[in-house]
């Protein structure tokens, strides 16, 4: 007798206007009140990189019913990588051609940036092709700095530069690809160092605690911290077009335990192609951004409709 998936694909989420075409999904957030933010590449492809984007790159949809409710970023990006929604409804992204991380409100107004507008490098002013954003309990906020550069640099509620740690190898501490993190309450960062196949666990000021590496975890692309206190990840299996390997969602615990998974890999509804960001709703919903040849946000909720909420 085969176990039901414990996530169910929630058909026809969400609604985009008619003919309209969700361009390369690389980032996806869900705020405090159920809203769904999605940053895509609209119609910016491969051949148009360095290029403003003129259309808008961020859509906000209603979780439950999948409506749109606004959109906006258009002429401001080009390159658009990394978004994570921070306790305060803040919305972070991340532009890999800007060399940029942004501060938005709700509705798109820039409150802070950090780096360098089209200059790269590594130092405490510049990054080089950032991936994403995670922000812990006091303010503070962490850039996995990680196509061009190999480190994790942490910086003030205002912005200004902390501490950073990393460079290009394998060992413990090391980067072959800083593609995405999270912070937890008690301050522990998880790194997903992609090209290694890995997740990496540090302390808030870089200290190496763990790393979690096996044939089960597979590949890690994107983590997420749900309300329930544990970490939603998305397995892009082999991580090229030519081996695309599986498409999974995995739900562990914070030691690396794998307590859950569901998916596969493919373009039906339900399964990924190219997961590339994952997100999770305080009603323990949860998202899943494709960014490759999927190009599309897919909605999973609980099969049982059981969820535990844990305060933050």
């Amino acid at each position: 007798m085969s176990v039901p998936p414990p996530y169910r694909v929630v058909h026809g989420w969400p609604i985009l206007p008619e003919g309209y075409v969700l361009g390369q999904v690389c980032g996806v957030g869900v705020d405090s009140h159920d809203h769904v933010f999605v940053f895509h590449r609209a119609d910016h492809g491969g051949d148009k990189q360095g290029e403003l984007i003129e259309s808008p790159v961020v859509m906000c949809f209603d979780g439950t019913s999948g409506q749109l409710l606004d959109s906006w970023g258009a002429g401001a990006f080009r390159m658009p990588h990394g978004l994570r929604v921070d306790d305060r409804d803040n919305i972070w992204l991340t532009d890999l051609e800007h060399h940029q991380v942004f501060k938005c409100s709700h509705d798109g107004t820039i409150r802070m940036s950090v780096g360098v507008a089209g200059v790269p490098g590594w130092d405490h002013l510049h990054f080089n092709k950032p991936t994403d954003v995670a922000v812990a309990r006091d303010g503070s906020f962490y850039v996995s700095d990680g196509y061009g550069n190999r480190r994790v640099a942490k910086f003030s509620p205002q912005g200004e530069f902390q501490l950073e740690w990393g460079r290009a190898g394998d060992k413990p501490g090391e980067f072959n690809e800083v593609h995405n993190l999270v912070v937890d309450r008690e301050s522990r960062v998880y790194v997903t160092d992609r090209v290694n196949r890995r997740i990496q666990v540090f302390s808030g000021d870089g200290q190496f605690i763990a790393q979690w590496k096996s044939d089960a975890l597979g590949c890690p692309w994107a983590l997420a911290i749900g309300a329930d206190g544990f970490l939603y990840m998305v397995d892009g299996g082999d991580q090229t077009p030519k081996l695309p390997g599986r498409g999974r969602l995995m739900r562990l615990d914070l030691e690396g335990n794998i307590l859950e998974q569901w998916s596969s890999f493919g373009n039906y509804d339900g399964q990924l192609y190219y997961g590339h960001d994952v997100a999770v709703g305080k009603n323990g919903d949860v998202y899943v951004g494709d960014v490759n040849h999927g190009m599309r946000v897919q909605k999973f909720s609980r099969s049982d409709q059981e969820f535990l909420f844990v305060s933050r």
